[in-house]
């Protein structure tokens, strides 16, 4: 979810980049607010909700606060793009799992990404990827 197209574009690299890794297509939609995020990701219970800190009619903060006290919490991974460094412990607060400041590399987003959805038994780790990380 985000107003911005520059960022919306950065999250689909991190999108292709994690469909790399598993080598399948993940359903990708963007959200043009905060409101329609909400509904979307309490509908449709996607793995992982990317929100923009600057979303129209919710922001990013309001939206995750709302998926994780819902009567039905999300569980997914949430990941909240921010404005400033000093935001941080907003998005902590809300419970988002990472957040990073705009413009984030998409391909380290993707990395925790994968972390997060990994620890979580959402995505099977490669062999040779576990064996890597267990060396380091």
């Amino acid at each position: 979810m985000s107003p911005d197209p520059r960022t919306r574009e950065l999250m689909a690299l991190t999108i292709r980049s994690i469909e790399r890794r598993l080598g399948s297509d993940l359903r990708f939609r963007a959200a043009a607010n905060g409101e329609l995020a909400l509904r979307a990701a309490l509908r449709d219970r996607p793995d992982i909700v990317v929100a923009d800190e600057l979303a129209s009619r919710m922001g990013a903060f309001a939206l995750v606060r709302s998926l994780r006290d819902d009567r039905d919490p999300y569980t997914g991974v949430v990941v909240v793009l921010l404005e400033r460094r000093h935001d941080a412990w907003l998005a902590s607060w809300s419970g988002a799992d990472a957040w990073y400041v705009k413009p984030a590399d998409p391909f380290a987003v993707a990395d925790r990404l994968w972390e997060l959805l990994a620890e979580r038994g959402r995505v099977q780790v490669p062999e040779e990827e576990q064996a890597q990380k267990e060396l380091v």
